[in-house]
């Protein structure tokens, strides 16, 4: 091998291993983990050195992904956030950050383009808001309640969500970096790339296959660290007899598919596969630098730099890249070549027997042990093959799902769900900046198909076929139960709620420009809103639910299950087509994740603004009125629906509107409202009763009657 460039190999922090939850000295723990806290912020700080150029926050690497200034204070706003959800803490440090950088819901199709103007604070602000946020978590990890084992009611989770989600965004961000243009970015010694390579093809050792005898395989998380919501629960699986190759696919062995045309010929891809080509305009891999009929002239970018290229690197793809490698391979080999699934995965994975809370060192180029860099393909022996784990993340078959026994966090409830989509992959292995959970053997990540991480393949000689996953049945109770009490039949003769809700709105509506559906939850108002408004937004705190109205607004059938008794189920589906909605009427209306106590200013005001059933359902129901008060314009209308069913479990007792004594005399709801809306709106009409009725099983409802209030603004 030869020498790339002038980095050391010990630069890198020392590793962390992950945290086990677990122990007999909750003090002690308390200590790990305001280490553990301490050590992953730096860490993905000292990320950022890498940036040469303030430009390179604030322009985006790719269309489809906000700036790295997001996720700069993304992460930070996380920890407040889930705090203040979890009500660990009561106050917020800044409302503009926590709105603007909270959620990134923007993985997207790759022909969409995502032209969303945003007003980023600067990097001062945000590296000063990062520094409070440093603080009072450090604080609250000091004095929060602490007992042993920790599980998903300690707050010390939260705080461990946080980490783990943070160490996330340090992989996410430095393939954002990988994308800059290279006078933005500027190498650091920390970031050490590895030093060996080989830059003569010829060079390069060749792949082989080992035949693997399969058998049975178990999925689910057991081990004692931090999991996400996907890695719980149960699989089994029966694993045929296969042969997987040796090494990863290295670029030498990837640049043979691309001499052979592999960019240019439609029957090497899939459908989705050859729009992305065709649309990428690719004809190499995206890290690949220069002209493919220069081979020798050939360079790859790392995170900080150009490099001649090394041959006996992996070749990093995305998924569509890597399947038609394989269907390649499958034509001139003769053999059913293709990407292994997971249970396959799973089964080669098995054959090691230590994981990352127990090494010494790591067996393989991972946890940032070695180099901020891939290796060569052949240099981490484990078992009879090399890179079992480590150096890339390794593309599999299987669209991600849930195992029996999936459950969501409540405090993250949007982690894993608007991925059980079939367009989602599963990546497995871990690349060399995988850290934490991600460096663990239960560890689930998976990316739309067109997407790129540190991330290459192995290919298996396989007879297994995966079962395509296309919009499966949404099985998540509360989703399923939102759907049918917006989509599904009427119940004991009760009108549908949404439609009666916006024809009630429609009688005193004088414009109809703007329309503001907030608590829209899986969008039936917004929908019926957009038959006569030019412009709707629907927006709701769950990502799960919105990203049921977005694929609803695709014109797409959207499938279900609801209980009927025990463990029988009826399987329903829902499209605007039934509707009898289009899809240039769905093309009117935005789908928004967001929070009504936390609002972003509106430059535009709305004509009207429902609010069906979430006044009682928020933590600071008054706040929300103070902030959507101003985004109404004049004479526009608000529409307040409720049952007034007010709970501690979701309002602080002192936050309730009504349903209270004040100064001894009862004090209702809707005189809270008249009292509160008195300044800026005029109440119209007397308050209406309205009747819903929510389907819990096959003879059990709910049948409750929200009061509906209207009030023009002043």
């Amino acid at each position: 091998m030869t020498s790339l460039q002038h980095h050391s190999d010990n630069a890198l922090p020392a590793p962390t291993r992950t945290l086990l939850l677990s122990g007999t000295d909750p003090e002690q723990k308390r200590q790990q983990l305001l280490d553990y806290f301490t050590q992953t912020w730096t860490l993905y700080e000292s990320l950022f050195d890498c940036l040469a150029d303030e430009q390179a926050y604030f322009n985006k690497a790719i269309s489809l992904r906000h700036p790295l200034i997001f996720y700069y204070g993304h992460t930070a706003t996380f920890y407040i956030n889930k705090l203040m959800a979890g009500r660990y803490i009561d106050q917020r440090i800044d409302d503009r950050i926590e709105a603007i950088m909270a959620i990134g819901v923007d993985e997207m199709s790759w022909d969409d383009l995502n032209d969303s103007h945003y007003s980023w604070p600067s990097v001062a602000e945000v590296r000063d808001y990062r520094n409070k946020v440093f603080a009072l978590v450090s604080e609250v990890i000091r004095t929060l309640p602490l007992t042993l084992p920790i599980d998903w009611q300690s707050p010390a989770w939260v705080i461990l969500m946080g980490i783990e989600h943070e160490r996330i965004h340090l992989e996410t961000s430095s393939v954002l970096i990988r994308q800059l243009p290279i006078d933005w970015v500027k190498p650091q010694s920390h970031w050490p790339a590895c030093p060996q390579a080989r830059h003569q093809r010829e060079a390069v050792p060749h792949n082989s296959l080992v035949a693997q005898a399969g058998g049975r395989v178990s999925q689910g998380k057991t081990d004692d660290t931090y999991g996400w919501d996907n890695e719980y629960g149960t699989l089994h699986s029966d694993v045929a007899p296969f042969s997987a190759s040796k090494m990863l696919v290295s670029n030498a062995e990837f640049f043979e598919f691309v001499t052979a045309g592999g960019y240019q010929n439609e029957t090497w891809w899939d459908g989705e596969g050859w729009r992305w080509c065709q649309f990428a305009k690719a004809d190499k891999p995206t890290f690949w630098v220069g002209d493919i009929a220069h081979p020798d002239a050939l360079r790859l970018r790392l995170l900080t730099e150009e490099v001649t290229m090394p041959w006996d690197w992996p070749a990093e793809v995305n998924q569509l890249e890597a399947a038609a490698f394989c269907r390649w391979k499958a034509e001139v080999t003769g053999e059913p070549v293709q990407l292994p699934s997971e249970a396959e995965w799973t089964f080669l994975r098995d054959s090691l027997d230590s994981d990352q809370t127990n090494w010494s060192r790591a067996p393989g180029n991972i946890n940032l042990e070695y180099w901020a860099s891939s290796c060569a393909v052949d240099r981490f022996q484990q078992g009879e093959l090399y890179d079992v784990i480590g150096n890339v993340w390794q593309w599999t078959t299987t669209p991600i799902s849930g195992f029996e026994g999936f459950r969501v966090h409540p405090l993250y409830d949007d982690f894993s769900t608007p991925t059980f989509d079939g367009q989602h992959n599963i990546i497995k292995g871990g690349s060399w900046i995988s850290t934490g959970n991600e460096a663990l053997k239960s560890a689930r990540y998976a990316f739309r198909r067109h997407f790129f991480q540190h991330a290459g393949f192995r290919y298996v000689v396989s007879q297994h076929k995966e079962a395509a996953k296309l919009n499966p049945y949404e099985t998540d109770s509360m989703v399923s139960q939102y759907l049918d009490f917006q989509y599904g039949p009427g119940y004991f003769g009760v009108d549908n709620y949404a439609t009666a809700l916006v024809d009630i709105a429609l009688q005193h509506s004088k414009k109809r420009g703007r329309a503001l559906d907030i608590g829209c939850a899986t969008g039936r108002a917004s929908f019926e809103l957009a038959r006569h408004f030019d412009r709707v937004v629907g927006m709701d705190y769950s990502a799960r639910f919105i990203d049921v109205a977005l694929q609803l607004t695709s014109g797409d059938e959207f499938r279900y299950v609801v209980p009927e008794e025990g463990d029988l189920v009826e399987y329903r589906q829902v499209s605007l087509k039934a509707l009898d909605l289009n899809v240039e009427q769905a093309r009117r209306i935005s789908f928004l994740q967001g929070d009504a106590c936390n609002l972003k200013p509106q430059m535009d005001l709305y004509d009207l603004v429902l609010a069906a059933n979430l006044i009682d359902r928020l933590r600071q129901p008054a706040r929300f009125l103070q902030d959507v008060t101003p985004m109404i314009a004049s004479g526009g209308l608000l529409v307040i629906a409720s049952p007034y069913t007010w709970l501690e479990d979701y309002t602080p007792k002192e936050n309730w509107l009504g349903g209270i004594r004040e100064n001894g005399e009862a004090l209702t709801t809707l005189q809270a409202l008249q009292r509160m809306l008195a300044e800026d709106f005029e109440q119209l009409a007397a308050p209406r009763d309205v009747p819903f009725v929510i389907r819990e099983t096959a003879r059990k409802f709910q049948h409750s009657v929200a009061q509906v209030t209207l009030w023009r603004k002043r």
